[in-house]
């Protein structure tokens, strides 16, 4: 086998399955697939060839994409159950309201309002039932205290 021959069976066969053009080169010429008609066959694709970044846009990203929507559906379906299904169902928290002084802090109303229970439990349900970010008050601040 000469290089020539390797070559052409390699790079050189055009669609209809010849070595060059038949026409000596020229783009006008040659033949067609409506005049070759059911003889004629089409070239055979290269195999598609990824580089590594190629490999990573190709797999990687949707693979990304997919785990965030499940990520998102996950959080979708595991938030928290409604409290009731009507309002009748509802119960309502007795509370009392209260301004903080100057110099008080949760810890001080959770011991003045409900000795008898922990302080620490008192200071969470008086942080929930106002939506406090954390334990603090300033002073003239209305707290709404559970009366339990």
């Amino acid at each position: 086998m000469s290089a020539s021959s390797a070559f052409h069976d390699t790079f050189g066969r055009d669609a209809f399955g010849n070595y060059g053009r038949p026409d000596g080169g020229t783009a006008s010429g040659g033949h067609s697939p409506a005049v070759n008609g059911p003889q004629a066959q089409p070239a055979k694709a290269a195999p598609l060839r990824l580089t590594r970044r190629g490999r990573f846009v190709f797999i990687g990203v949707p693979l990304i994409l997919l785990a965030a929507l499940i990520l998102s559906f996950s959080g979708f379906f595991n938030a928290p159950a409604k409290a009731a299904e009507s309002a009748a169902g509802l119960s309502l928290t007795p509370t009392v309201s209260v301004t903080v002084q100057p110099g008080e802090s949760l810890w001080a109303i959770a011991a003045t309002v409900a000795p008898e229970r922990d302080p620490r439990d008192v200071v969470a349900d008086i942080i929930q039932l106002n939506n406090l970010e954390a334990a603090r008050v300033v002073p003239g601040q209305a707290l709404f205290i559970p009366s339990k």
